[in-house]
């Protein structure tokens, strides 16, 4: 042993795993590069940067495929502990944390339509389709089951990638519909996937239709729920405890461990972690967010943002340094002709297009007959959006597939290499054509002065004084105002019979004031630090009292 290996050990230092330390430095560099290239790029009517990111991914895997001389083409493994456990639940979260809760329970019959009823038929569509199609390709030994299994992976849309084409606040509603389709589509495509798994195909009766179709409401229910009580408990916490009178940072470090949580809990108890998160999220906002102190919430909301914006970047340069795997994408070469390669993705695509168009618009026609007033319906337009967008396929289908094809990331079966070469392929096809071309789509279909600019519910005030004065404005004494919106009162009884949904929120507004507010705080409920110049110049505000 050297003297500076002696010295070193001697001081404690452990030896370094230097490749693991390049793989990761690497990561954080290109993060840095996407991040400039974003910002560089903010004002393009193409790019967006999930797309960005992808690009310089597959940039840097072919970079890196050529200096290693073709023999591999990424730093990091895919691994589906990564996605699930540490990536997408600060992405669902915000998520959650950021939306338009109104406009998101205004649309929450027909977003579930969309997002339960409409997998199951886009699930029912692509696996009647591979079994029909795909297996005439001669692709290899594939099992009833194989083909449900494809079903589930490519019903499975890209919640992710929606955030980055659509805009909240220029279209709200869209914004709703497509994104909330999309965590409750993620949540059922997880749930048929596992039961896939667990398919006997020889064993089929009307009782275990009904059984799966009981455990999917059941996981429904219970993983929303949970998702509730978690950001109920945080709220109830923080409220009771006030951390912020000691120390903003144990309020902002509770409100993420409990999100966090939330998450964890929902997967030990094989629940949805997705559904859980994103109403975790939810409820955080409207309760837990009001009962911090002002410098916590600023911290949290750009807290929770940062770490959503970091989690994407470094999904989408995952997903595209991990499109050039060679040792996959050798043993499809030397088995299949590439006509074989291609002729599969582009059966898949088209059975994605056809399936998806199988629900979007005659259930969009169903959500419309519900519909008592024009604004609440969905145009044909929008119809046609909303099928667009939800066409790009992203991580979910890439960590299905892997579980499904794959042991540890790495298989020598042909027909296994082959699924996995095509879901990246449909993957990549779907993310960088249906996003680049979704925001001219818009523009195009939905006129400039037609798009509507609302302020966030959680946008920065300008300074403390309007922070307050914002808070004053919407506490439960001021009916007339939700998330800063002004909304019309009723001017007759015949406008409320052709609008409930306004009486509706009335009725609950009033069940949260009485009874959810004093309990669990929210808005209204101001803390302060006492001593501080908050305390002595600011009047109580109405709903302080609890």
């Amino acid at each position: 042993m050297g003297l500076g290996a002696a010295v070193a050990l001697a001081l404690g230092d452990p030896p370094a795993d230097y490749a693991s330390i390049a793989a990761v430095g690497l990561f954080v560099a290109l993060m840095c590069v996407c991040i400039v290239v974003g910002h560089l790029l903010e004002e393009n009517r193409w790019m967006n940067e999930s797309i960005t990111a992808l690009f310089i991914g597959l940039g840097t895997g072919a970079v890196i495929l050529f200096a290693s001389s073709g023999k591999h083409s990424r730093v990091l493994v895919f691994s589906e502990d990564l996605f699930f456990i540490y990536l997408l639940p600060p992405i669902i979260f915000n998520a959650g944390f950021q939306v338009k809760k109104k406009q998101f329970f205004r649309n929450f019959i027909t977003i579930t339509l969309f997002g339960a009823v409409g997998t199951l038929i886009s699930f029912t569509v692509i696996s009647l389709g591979a079994l029909g199609l795909i297996s005439r390709l001669n692709i290899g030994a594939l099992e009833l089951g194989d083909y449900l299994a494809l079903g589930a992976i490519f019903s499975a849309t890209d919640s992710v990638c929606t955030l980055q084409v659509l805009s909240q606040d220029e279209t709200p509603f869209l914004y709703s519909l497509v994104f909330g389709e999309g965590v409750v589509n993620d949540a059922t495509s997880v749930v048929l996937f596992n039961a896939i798994q667990n398919f006997d195909p020889g064993n089929i009766s009307s009782a275990k239709l009904l059984n799966f179709i009981g455990s999917f409401l059941y996981l429904f229910g219970s993983s929303t729920i949970l998702g509730v009580a978690s950001g109920l408990l945080s709220a109830y916490t923080i409220k009771k405890l006030y951390f912020g009178r000691h120390s903003t940072d144990r309020e902002v470090s509770i409100m993420m461990l409990m999100a966090y949580l939330s998450y964890m809990l929902a997967e030990l108890l094989d629940l949805s972690g997705i559904l859980t998160v994103f109403f975790c999220g939810i409820v955080m906002s409207h309760y837990t967010w009001h009962n911090v102190t002002e410098s916590s919430r600023v911290t949290t909301k750009h807290a929770f943002a940062t770490l959503s914006f970091i989690s994407e970047t470094f999904l989408f340069l995952y997903v595209g340094m991990d499109a050039l795997d060679i040792e996959k994408w050798k043993i499809v070469g030397q088995t299949y002709s590439p006509v074989k390669s291609i002729a599969l993705s582009s059966t898949i695509l088209a059975l994605v297009l056809v399936s998806r168009a199988a629900f979007v618009f005659p259930l969009s026609f169903v959500s419309n007959l519900t519909k008592k007033t024009p604004n609440g319906k969905i145009s044909f337009r929008q119809q046609v959006i909303v099928w667009w967008a939800g066409l790009m396929r992203g991580a979910v289908s890439i960590a299905l597939a892997y579980n499904k094809f794959t042991r540890s990331g790495h298989t020598q079966q042909p027909s296994n290499a082959i699924m996995i070469t095509s879901t990246i392929s449909v993957v990549l096809f779907s993310t960088i054509v249906f996003g680049l071309l979704t925001k001219p789509l818009i523009r195009l279909l939905i006129p400039s002065r037609h798009l509507s600019r609302e302020p966030s519910a959680l946008s920065e005030p300008s300074s403390p004084k309007s922070f307050f004065e914002q808070l004053a404005a919407n506490s439960p004494g001021h009916p007339d105002l939700e998330n800063g919106i002004s909304l019309r009162r009723p001017a007759s009884l015949r406008f409320l019979l052709v609008s409930p949904a306004r009486s509706v929120h009335h009725y609950w507004r009033k069940f949260d004031d009485s009874f959810m507010r004093p309990v669990f705080g929210g808005r209204g409920f101001v803390p302060f630090v006492p001593g501080s110049p908050t305390e002595s110049s600011l009047p109580l505000l109405p709903g302080n009292e609890n």
